[in-house]
């Protein structure tokens, strides 16, 4: 084990000694560290869509920080330790590579994870997908398991139609039912957009990126401050900028 790493389990261990630790460190448990961990994963990812390679350092230290603090956790409570956690993705890597680390054949990927979500007791195609996924991408990977086994339209037009039916179905929908209609609506589009072999979460962030770009401009060209505008001067504004992008 490298020296940086044994440093960091040792101070992760002070910080959870319930005598001389961290009155904090020591109070967390998994479920309030859990939102932490989420977080960092996204810090990561954004360092990277930046390309900041001295921020995306610290990021990873957050993150291995994380499951330092779970692996320290499961050691008390005598689960595991840092040790198990990385032997068992050691494994996992060497099994889902055996054209590398085996004896030359390769498995398919999907052959292999069928494999390991048998041994982990799962009965349904739906097992092991995450809850604490972003419901974007949750949805996604439940399409996908579903089409695994055959469930799935054949074509674009069947999830157009679907997306066309879910949006009458909300515009007709009483207050009491527009929740559920709006969810369905949205599920829709996943399908929609999954069709068309682009993924619906990396999509709807670059959308995202875009709105907001767009916004910002507007707000610069607002001399008297774009919130005190009438709509269609905003609606104007919106158009330059998008005038401006093209151009």
């Amino acid at each position: 084990m490298s020296e940086q790493l044994t440093r960091l389990l040792s101070i992760m261990a002070r910080l959870r000694d319930p005598e001389r630790g961290c009155e904090w460190d020591v109070a967390q448990n998994f479920a309030t560290i859990a939102p932490y961990t989420i977080e960092e994963a996204y810090e990561v990812a954004d360092a990277i869509a930046r390309s900041d390679m001295a921020e995306l350092r610290g990021e990873l230290g957050d993150l291995l920080l994380q499951v330092v603090f779970h692996a320290r956790m499961a050691e008390e409570a005598g689960h595991f330790d840092f040790d198990d956690v990385a032997r068992t993705i050691s494994d996992k890597m060497e099994a889902r590579h055996p054209h590398v680390f085996g004896d030359g054949k390769s498995a398919g990927w999907e052959e292999i994870k069928a494999q390991e979500r048998g041994e982990k007791g799962h009965r349904s195609a739906m097992d092991g997908v995450a809850l604490a996924l972003p419901a974007l991408m949750r949805a996604e990977k439940l399409q996908k398991r579903a089409a695994r086994d055959g469930f799935d339209w054949p074509d674009r037009e069947g999830p157009a139609d679907k997306v066309r039916e879910e949006m009458v179905e909300l515009a007709e929908a009483s207050p009491d039912k527009a929740f559920e209609e709006a969810g369905d609506l949205l599920f829709a589009a996943v399908n929609l957009v999954r069709a068309y072999d682009i993924s619906p979460e990396e999509a709807l962030r670059a959308a995202n990126d875009k709105f907001e770009r767009r916004y910002r401009a507007m707000e610069d060209l607002a001399s008297e401050g774009f919130a005190s505008l009438p709509l269609d001067e905003q609606e104007e504004l919106w158009q330059r900028v998008k005038a401006a992008e093209r151009g």
